[in-house]
């Protein structure tokens, strides 16, 4: 049994390089899709593999670039990993090992750990934060959701025991930078969902700080934890403000 890796990527070129080097000796195909208005050195990156399979392309959103990648992979088993996230050596050999058997399951999920402002979180609600990840392409298809998007799996889920890493967020800068465009899609979607704006909707923020850095133990994962709980209300305040503004625009 063989395995193809999809990634896509846009101004990437700080992680893309160790997301492709994490993935050379547990799978067999390397597919990495790259954002036509990438502005960095992604593209030469990416170049400098000649095995890797690359393609550049107009983006249609997150599902649908995800789906199309799906459709360029040779084998059954899928393997989506974003370009800024790294295969740990013992994820490496669980992958490996897991070439050989019979699969039980249609997909299954991997424990994520994350990397944000300088330190790995433990806690707060993110690890483990499984994520599933490896998926046979005939019984499981990406969501259609604009942001956050996910697999909807015919079938049970089994589980991978070794880390996926995510290198989310170096800096500050970087994680307003995807703020703004996820709070604006993720509104976005809830409109189209028809959904119905609730002033409630505004007191949401303050559950997440409660669950993420009390409930969760958030406050052991140091002052970066404490930014993460701020960070995550401010996201769920700042996503509903934008479904209200966008309800009531006309």
């Amino acid at each position: 049994m063989k395995i193809s890796s999809i990634t896509i990527a846009k101004n990437e070129e700080t992680n893309i390089e160790k997301c492709i080097e994490s993935l050379h000796e547990c799978v067999d195909e390397i597919i990495v899709l790259v954002d036509e208005e990438s502005q960095d050195k992604t593209l030469d990156a990416v170049k400098s593999y000649p095995n890797v399979k690359c393609e550049v392309l107009k983006w249609m959103g997150y599902a649908k670039t995800k789906q199309y990648g799906v459709s360029l992979c040779s084998n059954d088993w899928i393997f989506w990993i974003d370009a800024d996230e790294v295969v740990t050596n013992g994820l490496s050999k669980e992958l490996i090992g897991f070439k050989t058997t019979s699969p039980r399951f249609s997909a299954y999920s991997i424990p994520r750990k994350a990397f944000f402002l300088g330190r790995w979180i433990k806690h707060s609600g993110w690890y483990p934060g499984r994520v599933t990840r490896l998926f046979n392409r005939h019984r499981v298809r990406f969501s259609e959701n604009d942001v956050h998007e996910h697999l909807v799996v015919e079938g049970e889920i089994g589980k991978l025991n070794s880390d996926l890493e995510h290198f989310t967020d170096p800096n500050i800068y970087h994680y307003f930078q995807k703020f703004n465009r996820y709070t604006t899609l993720a509104a976005e979607e809830m409109v189209k969902k028809g959904r119905s704006f609730s002033i409630i909707d505004l007191l949401r923020p303050v559950g997440i700080f409660i669950k993420m850095y009390f409930l969760k133990l958030g406050f052991l994962d140091g002052i970066q934890g404490f930014i993460l709980a701020v960070f995550s209300s401010a996201y769920v305040f700042t996503k509903y403000c934008k479904f209200w503004e966008l309800k009531n625009k006309d």
